[in-house]
């Protein structure tokens, strides 16, 4: 084989499509990496190297990695990946921004649901032998307040593709949907009905506010405890985004002094969440273990189209504008590796 691709994560149970890969004249090669030595060993002469979180692909790495063409990230973050370090050494990033955006919205509304309903602690209650005192009007329990959602208003924070699948599913309950993001204009966000508004607004105008933003160094915990100070105290906050977008201190005195009424978390800064968390100890919070993004077809595309990038660049071809992280790389790249067969 002319090309060499590693793959640096691997988990029982996934059948890879190497279809691609072999059509590319490359050998795939994989093992389980937990740190930059295991990546080195498997990769220091790799032409393409799929990756996950696990790792930092960090520079000290990035330049070691000296025929290394690509690095796609396996899944639709790549913030563990050193992009100007890539880029300066010619080397291709890609992501897997089209995958699990169904899923994604479709969890969101989920928990949107559950706790407007208060799903949790009902069921909690009953399993408590409170089954009376959930349903008798009488007494203010926990099942108080809750509101019809016709007429109630999402703020979502990021308008990206999950956010905007998101949109006429949360419309077929009767929501008002806003926006805050500063990359979005408005023309996008008006064709979907949505009024874009600052961060201040969202704040405080939503019944619920969704996180659905990249992290980046800039936005790493945007949402602190002046953030949630804005919000109604019956608003209700849900991040299915990055745990690290989030002040978890802040988020447990919102949850706990009352300044909003609940929250529905997908993802946290530390993962697994460490038994001792003391959100874990609430009652108005839903946590789901980093599971929004799952479903068979999901995962199917998720392992299919990072092999498929790598094929691509070896094949003499940029990755898919919309996989393409690093655009910018494309000169670097061409005077290192030579000229590409789409220019």
């Amino acid at each position: 084989m002319a090309h060499k691709v590693a793959l640096t994560v691997v988990f029982p149970g996934i059948t890879l499509e190497e279809e691609s890969i072999t059509s590319a004249g490359a050998e795939l090669v994989k093992a389980m990496c937990f740190t930059p030595d295991d990546v080195l060993a498997l990769a220091h002469d790799a032409n393409a190297v799929l990756t996950g979180p696990i790792v930092p692909f960090q520079r000290d790495l990035i330049e070691k990695l000296t025929k290394c063409k690509l690095i796609a990230s396996i899944g639709t973050g790549y913030d563990p990946i050193d992009i100007a370090a890539a880029t300066e050494n010619g080397i291709c990033v890609t992501n897997v921004p089209d995958y699990c955006i169904d899923e994604v919205a479709n969890h969101t509304m989920a928990m949107l649901l559950a706790c407007n309903q208060k799903l949790a602690q009902l069921s909690n209650a009953v399993k408590d032998g409170k089954w009376d005192k959930v349903t008798q009007p009488t007494l203010p329990e926990i099942s108080r307040p809750r509101f019809r959602l016709g007429g109630r208003t999402l703020g979502l924070i990021g308008f990206g593709n999950i956010a905007r699948n998101l949109v006429p599913k949360a419309q077929a309950f009767g929501l008002k949907v806003i926006a805050y993001d500063p990359y979005v204009s408005a023309t996008v966000a008006e064709r979907l009905g949505v009024e874009l508004v600052d961060l201040d607004r969202l704040l405080e105008v939503s019944d619920f506010v969704s996180v659905h933003a990249a992290l980046t160094e800039e936005n790493r915990h945007m949402i602190g405890l002046e953030q949630f100070k804005k919000m109604n105290p019956t608003a209700y906050f849900i991040n299915v985004a990055r745990g690290a977008l989030v002040d978890e201190d802040a988020l447990h005195t919102a949850l706990s002094q009352g300044f909003i009424a609940g929250a529905g978390i997908d993802v946290m800064e530390t993962e697994p969440i460490k038994p001792e968390n003391p959100l874990l100890r609430l009652d108005n919070i839903i946590i789901s273990p980093h599971s929004a993004q799952y479903s068979e077809e999901a995962t199917a595309e998720l392992w299919r189209k990072p092999l498929e990038e790598a094929a691509r660049v070896l094949k003499g071809e940029w990755p898919r504008a919309i996989a393409f992280v690093n655009p910018q790389v494309k000169e670097t790249f061409v005077s290192k590796w030579g000229k590409v067969a789409a220019d």
